[in-house]
């Protein structure tokens, strides 16, 4: 007959028993690191240099994995989400990817496109005619000396191509100077909880920073592409892209905002001194749900749900048998879009680096030899302003995502992963 006692204790067993296949299924099944072309002490190299950089108190934690050839060769958790709660970090932790949403919005539109819905070269005035008779503003200099901002004419029209490629003249106001730039973080954007077709409104009255077309200039041309996206659908950008893309593919925790009371607790946080992103921005809380749907910046994900998403793109467009792009979409939104051919000349605060062009959505690496950082001509990459990065090489048929919260150690990181990783290579 069982005591009070041990029953208590085998209940107790049955429930951890229970639980723990549960914890752990949020994680893939890692293979021996030579089946997937990678040496053993290599990675063991990218383990130790993550837990330094938290043993360290660079950042709270971090997870990462890498897939190549179809099998997870790395799949690691370290550290803490939150440094105020030290709630550990888990597979199912949801993290702020900021830019990283360029992607997937991206995508979106690459699916009206392949549908005759949208078009690449159609001016955007089209769909939100508010952006009709934009100005360039351009500044000179006084007889007083003091520099004023000029506005004349665009020459021609911002298209759906600028806006997925960074042409479109937009900007951004939190990083860097000039007074087109004051003119945004002035403009206070997002104040009074725009949603998209309001704050698309209030970006069409500032004047553009350069001519459409012709120079790539980091903004928030996604965030206008999401708003294009729910014109031409007639839908919300998170339905859209919750019906087409986010459900289809099984990404359960990518949206804009973490509603779910169960799941706030999962949110990772920053060290508190490490929220800066820029000029008058720093780091939201996903869990105050808004109006504002940032297609360039205001999605939410874990790195589960990422995975998927960048393996269907290294897939050519499919994941489990389901097809979203065709595999020339896919190698299009991979070429270079600000070529030489183009016109396009890289602006002064050109993120994706010499060696690399830029596609649809994200940076391409062109060629060989030109980054300081390691990697294949037509790798695939883009990185959030919160500390996240993931990057895609065909020519490896491998996927990399790291996730962490951080604003000040984000570059330096970012390069260490990617040379540590390739360093890990057997063949």
């Amino acid at each position: 007959m069982l005591t009070s006692v041990r029953l208590r204790n085998l209940v107790i067993a049955a429930a951890l028993l229970t639980a723990v296949p549960s914890a752990f299924a949020e994680g893939p099944v890692t293979v021996k690191p030579v089946e997937a072309g990678f040496n053993e002490a290599g990675l063991a190299r990218l383990d130790a240099y993550i837990k330094n950089e938290i043993a360290t108190n660079k950042i709270p934690g971090a997870i990462m994995m890498i897939q190549r050839q179809g099998k997870t060769a790395y799949f690691s958790s370290a550290g803490v989400r939150d440094p105020g709660t030290k709630e550990p970090m888990t597979p199912d932790t949801i993290f702020r990817i900021y830019s990283m949403s360029k992607p997937i919005t991206t995508v979106a539109a690459m699916m009206l496109v392949e549908e005759g819905k949208l078009q690449l070269d159609e001016p955007l005035s089209k769909y939100i005619p508010a952006f009709a008779n934009v100005k360039v503003g351009v500044e000179k200099r006084g007889e007083d000396g003091a520099i004023a901002l000029e506005l004349v004419p665009a020459k021609r029209p911002i298209t759906i191509q600028d806006l997925m490629r960074h042409t479109s003249g937009l900007t951004y106001g939190f990083f860097g100077e000039g007074l087109v730039k004051k003119a945004y973080v002035d403009a206070k954007l997002s104040a009074n909880d725009p949603d998209n077709a309001e704050f698309a409104e209030r970006i069409a009255k500032l004047p553009l920073a350069y001519q459409p077309g012709t120079t790539w200039d980091y903004s928030q041309s996604t965030d206008i592409l999401g708003r294009v996206i729910e014109v031409v659908s007639g839908k919300s950008l998170y339905h859209f892209e919750k019906e087409r893309l986010l459900d289809p593919l099984g990404m359960k925790d990518t949206t804009f905002y973490v509603t779910d009371p169960a799941k706030k607790s999962l949110v990772a946080e920053p060290f508190p001194n490490d929220r800066t992103i820029g000029n008058n921005s720093v780091m939201g809380d996903p869990r105050v749900a808004q109006k504002w749907e940032s297609g360039g910046g205001g999605m939410v994900s874990t790195i589960n749900d990422y995975s998927r998403f960048a393996q269907m793109i290294l897939n050519g467009g499919t994941l489990e048998g389901r097809r979203y792009l065709s595999p020339k979409t896919i190698a299009y939104m991979g070429s270079n879009h600000i070529g030489l051919a183009s016109g396009v000349t890289p602006g002064p605060y050109y993120l994706p680096g010499p060696g690399f062009g830029f596609g649809l959505g994200f940076a391409v690496r062109t060629e060989a030899g030109v980054s300081p950082i390691e990697g294949s001509v037509g790798e695939m990459n883009w990185s959030g302003a919160g500390g996240t990065t993931f990057w895609i090489d065909p020519k490896e048929d491998m996927f990399v995502i790291f996730m962490a919260q951080t604003v000040s150690q984000r570059g330096r990181i970012r390069i260490a992963l990617k040379n540590v990783v390739y360093g890990a290579f057997e063949k």
